[in-house]
């Protein structure tokens, strides 16, 4: 199935018009309903000279503003059972499961098939119908978060419908944890840190994220668990769940992640010698049970190709 590029619309507010609210322009301008509009704006989409805006911003008149549609949705998914899924935990209400890295999540432009919505179904999965916030251009049943292609690690999947509304608040709540390993570059000097920084749509590169200005106030915590020559591995608690969070933070402060062609540079983007993909790993996600109100917690180990790395390493420091 070819790429379907996303429309995106440049609209001029007119200069005899009076100042108001970025959703009514948006809307009025695109021709589009205010509600639509405004889960655009609320992800990210409708951006003033590079700078994301949100629902309630006042627009001047002349400003030109930018708004991003994904394209459609894709046709409902199919069963491929053929897609292994590795199951770490299940009840009635969810599963969670260990993503491998180099799988998509969900269906969407340019990815109708081969995803892990496709491996789920194909395994004769329930999952809940809810598509989360009204997404725009996926097909995501039964999946509560996301992570990004290149990711392994754990991910919730909603059984029903009253599950994914539970999984949901809670994560809006931010009364889900969610640890995750990750060799950054560098020697990160402090044992322990907190990083505070808005994310928003990168001005300059529109496939990025980027520390802006105007962004969604962004938090990750982040503790040392090894230091090596040159690399550091890191625990990260996602206080918050922005699109590529702890890579756009990390790459803030001058640590990008090991692998991360998008947002390292020079030997971070190579990585550790053994290294063929983004050391990053979901690692731990604790939460509550939708039903019963209990603790559930789950974790994943690093896969075999991140410990070969890490192994590695220490074999280098041993002989240094």
């Amino acid at each position: 199935m070819p790429d379907v590029a996303a429309d995106v619309r440049r609209m001029l507010v007119p200069a005899e018009a009076r100042r108001s609210r970025a959703d009514r322009w948006a809307a009025d301008l695109s021709g589009m309903s205010r509600s639509h509009v405004q889960k655009l704006i609320s992800d990210g989409h409708l951006t003033l000279e590079g700078h994301a805006l949100k629902a309630n911003t006042l627009v001047e008149p002349g400003a030109v503003l930018e708004l991003v549609v994904p394209p459609p949705a894709p046709a409902e998914p199919r069963a491929q059972p053929e897609i292994p899924v590795e199951v770490v935990y299940e009840d009635d209400d969810l599963l969670i499961v260990n993503k491998p890295a180099g799988l998509v999540v969900h269906p969407a432009a340019g990815h109708a098939d081969g995803t892990l919505v496709n491996a789920l179904l194909g395994r004769g999965e329930g999952l809940s119908g809810i598509a989360p916030g009204g997404i725009v251009g996926v097909q995501r049943p039964g999946i509560v978060h996301r992570l990004d292609r290149d990711t392994s690690g754990l991910l919730m999947v909603a059984r029903n419908d009253a599950a994914q509304a539970s999984l949901q608040a809670q994560l809006k709540a931010r009364r889900v944890k969610k640890t995750y390993l990750a060799l950054a570059s560098g020697v990160v000097a402090a044992a322990a840190g907190r990083i505070e920084a808005p994310i928003g749509r990168d001005p300059s590169r529109r496939t990025r994220m980027a520390v802006t200005p105007g962004g969604r106030d962004s938090t990750t915590g982040y503790r040392v668990r090894e230091r090596f020559a040159g690399w550091t591995l890191l625990e990260l608690d996602l206080v918050t769940g922005r699109t590529h969070q702890i890579r756009v933070h990390l790459e803030a402060i001058g640590h990008p992640i090991a692998g991360d062609v998008l947002y390292g540079t020079g030997s971070s983007r190579r990585g550790p010698d053994g290294l063929r993909r983004l050391f990053l790993h979901a690692w731990r996600l604790e939460f509550t049970s939708p039903s019963t109100g209990r603790l559930i917690r789950a974790e994943a180990p690093l896969p075999a190709e991140l410990e070969a790395v890490l192994a590695d390493l220490r074999t280098r420091a041993a002989l240094a």
